[in-house]
This record gives C-alpha cells, structure tokens and sequence, in this order.
C-alpha cells in the first residue's frame, strides 16, 4: 500500500553490566521475507563486531486484503449507519493479524477500532464516544458477518494426549 511502512526496527531496550551489553530490539514488517532480511542486516553489523547475536520471539506478517468479503460488507454497513464510506488505511501495526493470519492463512479478517490517541504511551487516550459507536458498528457487522470460505487450510489442533 502507499506510504505505509513495510518493515521497522525498534531499539528496545539497551543494557550493560558485568562486561556484556545487551540489546534488544523489535523488528516488524508486513513481508515476513523484508523482516528475515533486516534480521540478516543486524546480524552482519554485530558479527562484523564480533558479538553473538540471538533473535527470537518473531511473528509473522500481515498484508491487508483489499477484495476482503468482510471489508466489503463492512463499508455498506457503514455507508448505512453513519452515511458514509468508510476511509480504508493502513498502519504499520496489526500484530494480533499477522499471529492470527499465520495460524489461520484462510481468515477473512480486518483490523478497526475506536479511536486511539498516543497508543504505548503514558500519554494513550481512547476517545470514549468512538467506543460507542465502534460497538455498535461491530455489533451490526456480526449480524451480517459473510459465509465462511471454503479453504480448507485452518489446522485443526488435536487434543493434548494424558
């Protein structure tokens, strides 16, 4: 999509005791392949330098469906309550997605919400009568919520044996 971020790091947290320094950092993308390449990049500068390096704790992608059912049914349903077509953007966010896309790569999803200011802040507000009227706009969505797919890729998870 244009203007938006594909790939980030986020320094973290950076600590030194005992001789060692230890750096920590988050890096997201929306192209899992753009984030594995960050990772090499990384990795590179600090074997250049000499230090180990260790990266875990990645998630996957997500890259917004414009041709969503969902995102369809979502925009009539707004045009209808509120008398207007919704304005489709996109963030360099939507982790809860990527984890859920990559366990179910069939899902039909969206990311809304009401209206955050300085999410991760001290300073993060929730506008309160965007609350309201997200619910109810969730509310009518599940009402007319779409068939589901017929991909059959959603794992099944097996019961744990005792």
């Amino acid at each position: 999509m244009d203007n938006l971020v594909e790939t980030s790091n986020n320094l973290a947290l950076v600590q030194s005791g005992n001789g060692v320094i230890t750096i920590e950092c988050l890096l997201r993308s929306s192209v899992d392949s753009a984030r594995d390449d960050l990772e090499i990049m990384i990795k590179s500068v600090f074997d250049l330098a000499g230090a180990d390096s260790v990266f875990d704790g990645a998630y996957p992608g997500w890259k917004p469906n414009q041709d969503s059912p969902i995102l369809k049914i979502m925009q009539a349903l707004s045009t209808r309550q509120f008398g207007r077509v919704p304005e489709i953007t996109a963030i360099h966010a939507g982790l809860e997605c990527g984890i859920l896309g990559g366990t179910y790569p069939c899902l039909d999803m969206i990311f809304f919400g009401p209206t955050i200011r300085y999410p991760h802040s001290p300073d993060e507000k929730v506008n309160i009568p965007s609350v309201q009227k997200f619910w109810e706009f969730l509310v009518e969505t599940l009402r007319n919520i779409p068939e589901a797919s017929s991909c059959q890729e959603i794992p099944r998870r097996e019961k744990p044996s005792v």
